[in-house]
Formats: structure tokens, sequence, C-alpha cells
């Protein structure tokens, strides 16, 4: 079972910038793609990013491509969303996830972080 913890949320001004990040322990890093969702109140869980397990590919939900780059570095188990131009609908709670394969879809995906929230001011 892979552990996951986010850090990076915060506050921002309309046109901003943050980078998440995601600590990851226990399990074979390296051999798992990864993802990235959120989650806004009264909404259903987005996806935003997935990246397969040697960072070689990535994918973007449409809301966000364009704005946001996922990164990872398996010589140090974490995983990177770099946001920029934030918008106040990009406020939420970013989770970090694990997944046997490459997906775009959370059922997809076995490990979950607890959270970091986003918040956006316009």
């Amino acid at each position: 079972q892979v552990h996951l913890v986010e850090s990076g949320g915060g506050l921002v001004q309309a046109g901003g910038s943050l980078r998440l990040s995601c600590a990851a322990s226990g399990g074979s890093f390296s051999s798992y793609a990864m993802g990235w969702f959120r989650q806004a109140p009264g909404k259903e869980r987005e996806f935003v990013a997935a990246i397969t397990s040697s960072g070689g590919s990535t994918g973007y939900g449409d809301s966000v491509k364009g704005r946001f780059t996922m990164s990872r570095d398996n010589s140090k188990n974490m995983v990177y969303l770099q946001m920029n131009s934030l918008e106040p609908e990009d406020t939420a709670v970013y989770y970090c996830a694990v997944s046997p394969d490459f997906s775009r879809r959370k059922e997809r995906y076995d490990s979950w972080g607890q959270g970091t929230q986003v918040t956006v001011s316009s």
C-alpha cells in the first residue's frame, strides 16, 4: 500500500501560480502511474492530470490543458503539479493518487492522499 501526502496548496489571486507536491512512501513508486484529481464542494471528483510510470507521457483534463503541468521524480518518490494562470474555477481540494496503469478514470486509482486545498480569489 502506497502512502501519499500532498502539499503546496493555499490561497492565490486569479492569474497566479502554485506548485503542488505529492510525496509517496511504501510500494514500488516507479512502477505506478500517478494522477491528480480535484473536488470542489458539491461536485464530483474531477480528473486533472495523469502521468505514466516513467514520466514519459502525460494527459490533462480539458479545463486545465495548457495551464497545468504534471511531472514526477522517481529518484525522490515525488510527483508535482505546476498550476499557472489560475482561475477561481480551479478552487478545490486537490488529491494525488496511484494507479497500476495510466488512466483518466478515478475508479482505476487504488491509493489516495488526504488532499490539499487550493483557493483562487477573483
